[in-house]
């Protein structure tokens, strides 16, 4: 029997490995050698990511055993529905963010592509790993890469916000290793699956030590994932880099949404004892604080980069609110509403890029500055992509957003979740047509004359405003997805035993 499908899983991890190391021993190679390696690497892990998603579309769950080492003692990569949907999303976003970056931002370091390499590295090992202490490594990768790309280019402010994003998230990894430690000298594990039997099992004198590394690691992910009021550090790191960097970003803050919910739904789930639900019940409420601060930040933006930056704390705490209300039909509409924030958070930083470049020393600042030649163009990508940010009919932010209201009908929470989520959107809206009729319409007579805006640099943003389109059109199907997905991470028991109960894969040679 081939074992081939069996590799899926390693590949979309392996190919921006092998890619990355490439670049980096080419750093002095000629810029257009660099982005011909970087583009195909991005195109091989779509294909991969594509295949990877085909392999567990019928709900089987799939190990990967690094070195043939079985669980709990060896390192395992596993992919189930949600791993890999996620890990198709990272290709999907990381293909229009390189196809931003070679038309030239890319030139502002010779590392770059290295470095964009190894944050899709991160990025897919984050999402793929069984265990803890490699979530610690993969998440490590990713930030590393991330402080490269973020302080690429030169700047005051851009030094700054490298700083501060260093410093902010150098604490969060200390605290991830005191999480780890601690849950390593209790249970004498760190793969999941195995630490889901054991914390089912923990003796009631080990309890609070569990239950306060848990809520350490709760912390950790939730100042990745941006959540109130760990979410000070987003605006100034994103809209301090560059425009597909910015794209590329957007998805690591759904890093920490997704260690969350993995976390809680895998090792204190149902049957964890007196530990069951620890994090929930902060979720929702901290999901809906963060929903409101976001949309004050979005109020109080004067550029629009900052505006984007707070808009993707806004999608976080609404992810995180649909992860907090619980049951199947929440994290569904979570799901679904994880994809389609993402690409259109993404299309918007690589707008903005567009938009600076048109208005020349104006830049993106929301104020009247010189009469845009392609403002219909301009205007109309802005308009499609924020009608979905904001969840207006008929894109997909609305499709999301109803999915989640309607899922939390018949909740206690619901008349909270109803009345934040409309209010908040009702401001996004205000904010994101102020900052429409300034940048495309407002002009000042004595600004002089702006520049045509670089086709090449609006395919990307084009493509990716079509998709959100799509999400609309396949709604059903994509849901469908988002469901299986919810259904089978809701159940853990399948995957648990898939991991613990893996045979090594045979050796070359063996019969």
């Amino acid at each position: 029997m081939s074992t081939l499908p069996a590799h899926a899983v390693i590949a979309p991890v392996l190919i921006p490995l092998l890619t990355g190391t490439l670049l980096v021993l080419l750093r002095g190679s000629a810029t257009p050698l660099r982005r011909t390696i970087s583009m195909l690497g991005v195109q091989a892990l779509l294909g991969a990511s594509f295949w990877l998603l085909l392999q567990v579309q019928s709900g089987e769950v799939l190990v990967y055993q690094l070195g043939n080492w079985p669980a709990p003692f060896g390192i395992v990569l596993v992919a189930d529905r949600l791993a890999a949907g996620m890990v198709m999303l990272t290709a999907v976003l990381a293909l229009f963010a390189m196809m931003h970056a070679i038309q030239g931002s890319d030139r502002r370091g010779r590392q770059y592509h290295a470095l964009f390499q190894f944050q899709l590295l991160g990025l897919n090992g984050a999402f793929l790993t069984g265990d803890l202490f490699n979530l610690f490594v993969f998440f490590e990768i990713l930030l590393i890469a991330s402080y490269g790309l973020l302080l690429h280019g030169v700047g005051a402010a851009r030094s700054r916000a490298g700083l501060h994003y260093v410093i902010i998230n150098l604490v969060g990894s200390s605290l991830f290793l005191f999480a780890v430690g601690t849950l390593y000298g209790l249970l004498g594990t760190l793969n999941m699956a195995d630490l889901s039997v054991r914390v089912a099992a923990l003796g009631t004198a080990d309890v609070g030590l569990v239950r306060a590394a848990a809520l350490l690691l709760f912390l950790v992910f939730a100042l990745k994932a941006a959540l109130a009021p760990l979410h000070l550090w987003l605006p100034g790191a994103y809209s301090a880099a560059g425009p597909a960097s910015a794209a590329i970003f957007a998805i690591m803050t759904k890093v920490g949404a997704y260690a969350i919910l993995r976390i809680e739904t895998l090792i204190f789930g149902t049957e964890s004892g007196p530990l069951e639900g620890l994090i929930e019940p902060w979720l929702l409420v901290l999901g809906l604080i963060t929903i409101a601060l976001g949309t004050i930040g979005v109020l109080a933006s004067r550029r629009l980069a900052v505006l984007i930056s707070h808009l993707v704390v806004i999608s976080a705490g609404t992810i995180l609110t649909a992860f907090g209300i619980g049951g199947s039909a929440a994290l569904s509409a979570g799901i679904y509403y994880t994809f389609q924030s993402t690409l259109v958070a993404a299309a918007l930083f690589m707008l903005t890029e567009n938009v600076a470049r048109t208005r020349g020393g104006y830049t993106d600042e929301l104020r009247a500055g010189p009469m845009l030649p392609a403002a219909n163009v301009l205007g109309g990508l802005f308009l499609v992509l924020a009608l979905a940010v904001a969840g207006l009919p008929p894109l997909s932010g609305f499709v999301g957003k109803v999915l989640i209201l309607e899922s939390s009908l018949g909740t206690v929470s619901a008349p909270w979740v109803i009345s934040i989520v409309l209010v908040t959107s009702l401001f996004t809206v205000m904010a994101l047509a102020r900052a429409g009729s300034t940048l495309f319409f407002k002009t000042d007579t004595h600004a002089g004359e702006a520049t045509l805006p670089n086709a090449a640099y609006l395919v990307p943003v084009s493509a990716l405003a079509l998709i959100s389109l799509l999400f609309v059109i396949y709604a059903q199907p994509i849901y469908r997805f988002a469901a299986a997905a919810s259904e089978q991470i809701l159940q853990p028991d399948a995957y648990i035993e898939t991991v613990l109960s893996a045979k090594p894969l045979p050796r070359a040679g063996d019969h």
